[in-house]
C-alpha cells in the first residue's frame, strides 16, 4: 500500500512505550471486551495488552483452594485495594505504575465483528489519561490475526 504524500511510515509501538498523550500507532492483543445493555449508551471497550505481558493475577488468591491458609482470603478485598477518597480531578492522573494495558473505546457501537478476546490489532488514533488508564476513542484499526473458533 502507498503512503499518502507528506505521510511517513512509523513502526507500531507496544502499549508499555505509549506517550501519555498524542498522536499514536500501537499494537497489542486483546486481553478483554465489555458489551453494554441494550438500555445503555452504545460504547464498545476493548482492553489491549502487549503480547509478553504477563499473566494476570488472580483476583482472589485463595479462589478454588478448599480449606488452608488462603480460604479465609477467598472471600476478602485484595490486599492493595485502596480506600482514600480522590480529589476532584485527579481521577484522569496516571498511576505511578508502568503502563501495561491500554483501553480502546469505539462510542456509537455495540460489538465490532472479529474484535475479540485473542485478537491482534495495529490501532492508530490519539491517546489520552481517562481514569488513570491510556484511552484511545474511535481509533483506525487492522484486525492482524484472529482467534480460531475450535
Amino acid at each position: 500500500m502507498a503512503e499518502a504524500a507528506g505521510k511517513k511510515a512509523t513502526a507500531a509501538v507496544p502499549v508499555r512505550d505509549l506517550p501519555d498523550r498524542g498522536r499514536v500507532l500501537c499494537h497489542g492483543f486483546i486481553e478483554s471486551v465489555t458489551y453494554v445493555p441494550a438500555n445503555q449508551v452504545a460504547a464498545f471497550t476493548a482492553i489491549v495488552i502487549d503480547h509478553d505481558a504477563p499473566a494476570p493475577v488472580s483476583r482472589f488468591l485463595g479462589a478454588g483452594v478448599k480449606g488452608g491458609a488462603g480460604a479465609e482470603a477467598a472471600g476478602s478485598l485484595p490486599a492493595t485495594v485502596s480506600t482514600h477518597r480522590v480529589r476532584p480531578g485527579a481521577q484522569r492522573q496516571r498511576p505511578a505504575g508502568p503502563k501495561d494495558r491500554l483501553r480502546v473505546v469505539w462510542l456509537g457501537r455495540r460489538r465490532i465483528p472479529g474484535v475479540d478476546a485473542g485478537t491482534e490489532l495495529r490501532l492508530e488514533g490519539m491517546v489520552t489519561i481517562r481514569d488513570g488508564l491510556p484511552t484511545i476513542f474511535n481509533p483506525r484499526y487492522e484486525i492482524l490475526s484472529r482467534q480460531e473458533e475450535q
